[in-house]
């Protein structure tokens, strides 16, 4: 059995750099969170300059994860209109079908 090494990736983040292990062909996923998260981390340096460490990382992450949970729920909503959609034109085909 032969086993495959993670390559390791070096990530900054404020300006600390991390040695991260990302699964094979995530390399790219785990560069985008990277990037994303450092804008996450600007954005929220811009709107409350005064904090700093961990303090600005938790804010940026919470933003982040509210962010995620707004998606989850519109993708929740999008996912009912169109189950009612499909259930509207499932029951419209029976009667157009149970008509003939």
């Amino acid at each position: 059995m032969r086993l495959h090494a993670q390559p390791i990736n070096v990530v900054s983040i404020l300006g600390n750099d991390y040695s991260l292990k990302a699964p094979e062909g995530q390399e790219e996923t785990l560069s985008q969170a990277v990037r994303m998260l450092n804008a996450a981390l600007a954005e929220t340096k811009r709107n409350y300059p005064t904090l700093i460490g961990d303090k600005l990382l938790v804010l940026a992450a919470l933003n982040l994860c509210s962010k995620q949970i707004e998606l989850q729920r519109e993708h929740q909503q999008t996912l009912e209109r169109t189950q009612a959609q499909i259930d509207a034109t499932v029951d419209a085909i029976s009667r157009t079908i149970g008509e003939q």
